[in-house]
């Protein structure tokens, strides 16, 4: 099958396409009861798997996991004997941060300057989007040849583990022949690419206690200990001076061999201030794909305004420590808390709480199924050649499948690429993207199935 009629077709679907992620965006499903109401997920999770329905899925099913939320599963037979692939995305979105500096409400999404904003419109409810986009293009050209399962995640932004832990209580849900999470994204808009690893995570709090209750600062300051003082010296603690991150023990030195990352681009990507210097040292793509990272999340502590002159009784900080590919996530997690415990001055009380924890990836490109999404991409995207590159994020997911099944070979793709600003305020989508990756995943099934059968 050549890939003009998948493409006319994908093209056909889009204004569909855009008004079903109009109604998922809308959800607010923010994983954290905290913030937002688990109504709001669970509403999410019916809607997918109300749309799985739509597409004759069987055995549809609303997981309740370990953690307390819910992932969508179901199930889409093909032809007799045809190999089995695994498609995964997730519906739980990071919160929407600042609602102020939203351009458009984060929660409806809005076409402008060629773009679809809104809150998971690129991480990861366009991933699900991206998914049914391929498999209806498959249908309407001769059906789907490989039998399809489809699990959509609850809990992935929370890296509570949910669905890592259902998978692993029951393995033969999920056994694949080949699983693509779609949850990566291009390394820039337009150029075609599968994501080669993944760094592991470890997020911990840090509470820093030593008064009983806050003090006059006038009256008591200069000599009573200031919990927030020594909070900053531990979260200093953890950076060198060229901003490099500096956990005790903890490999800091490794090099990138693959894809480089221009400085210059970078600095476009990530929006840094004129002036304003990258921190650490070596090449972009080092820091950001091969070495642990280091970021304070959140500090408790007075706002500015209402603020009071007093020492602080006590001070707490969030913290993420990103592990690279070849280390260990529990083991990094030990050394960030030792190393937490061990700058923390004047003798303060110090408790370290481990939050959440997810180990590092690395796929096997060489694995016949990559030659099957390099068709299918070069298809898709006339005039370029199929990348691998890093990626920073975490998907603790990935490390579970492996090791459920060994001989699974597992593609990373989506639509996260830099424009997007997944994470940020302002996320968004690009159709075209949407359109062409969608097209690519299609053609990679009809590829991949025809290996399967030579």
């Amino acid at each position: 099958m050549t890939a003009d009629p998948i493409a006319e077709t994908v093209a056909s679907l889009l204004p569909r396409a855009q008004a079903e992620l109009t109604e998922l965006v809308a959800f607010q499903s923010v994983a954290d009861p905290a913030q937002f109401p688990k109504s709001e997920c669970e509403a999410a999770a019916r809607w997918v798997a109300d749309a799985l329905h739509a597409e004759d899925f069987q055995d549809i099913a609303v997981l309740d996991t370990p953690d307390g939320t819910q992932s969508v599963y179901g199930f889409l037979p093909g032809p007799a004997g045809a190999p089995t692939v695994l498609l995964y995305a997730h519906y739980d979105v990071q919160p929407p941060l600042d609602l102020a500096a939203w351009t458009t409400p984060p929660f409806e999404l809005t076409e402008r300057d060629g773009r679809w904003y809104g809150r998971g419109a690129a991480d990861c409810k366009g991933g699900f989007i991206m998914h049914l986009l391929a498999l209806r293009a498959l249908k309407a050209n001769g059906g789907v040849p490989v039998n399809i399962k489809v699990i959509v995640e609850g809990s992935e932004e929370q890296g509570t583990g949910g669905l890592e832990r259902y998978a692993e209580a029951h393995p033969e849900l999920l056994i694949a022949d080949t699983i693509v999470i779609g949850d990566a994204g291009n390394f820039r808009l337009g150029l075609p690419t599968v994501t080669a690893t993944l760094r592991g995570m470890t997020l911990v709090r840090v509470q820093i206690d030593t008064l009983e209750g806050n003090l006059h600062s006038g009256q008591f300051g200069g000599a009573a200990p200031d919990a927030l003082a020594a909070l900053i010296r531990v979260l200093d603690s953890l950076r060198a001076e060229d901003g490099s991150t500096t956990v005790d023990g903890l490999s800091a030195e490794a090099a990138w061999e693959g894809l480089q990352y221009p400085e210059a681009d970078f600095r476009k990507d990530a929006k840094v201030l004129d002036g304003v210097g990258l921190i650490g040292t070596g090449a972009v793509a080092d820091r950001i794909w091969a070495r642990p990272a280091v970021t304070v999340l959140g500090i408790d502590c007075p706002p500015v305004i209402g603020a009071t002159p007093s020492v602080q009784a006590g001070a707490r900080a969030l913290i993420s420590l990103r592990v690279p590919p070849g280390q260990d996530a529990a083991e990094a997690t030990k050394l960030l808390a030792a190393h937490l415990e061990a700058h923390t001055p004047w003798g303060a009380r110090v408790a370290v709480e481990q939050v959440g924890q997810g180990q590092p990836f690395q796929a096997d490109i060489s694995s016949p199924a990559y030659s099957s999404m390099a068709e299918a991409m070069r298809a898709a995207y006339p005039g370029e050649e199929m990348q691998s590159a890093g990626m920073g994020g975490s998907i603790p997911l990935c490390n579970t499948l492996a090791a459920l099944y060994p001989e699974a070979e597992i593609l990373l793709i989506g639509l996260s690429e830099p424009e997007a600003q997944i994470h940020a305020v302002n996320e968004s989508v690009s159709p075209e993207e949407l359109e062409r990756l969608s097209v690519a995943e299609a053609l990679f099934l009809v590829n991949y199935a025809a290996s399967k059968t030579v």
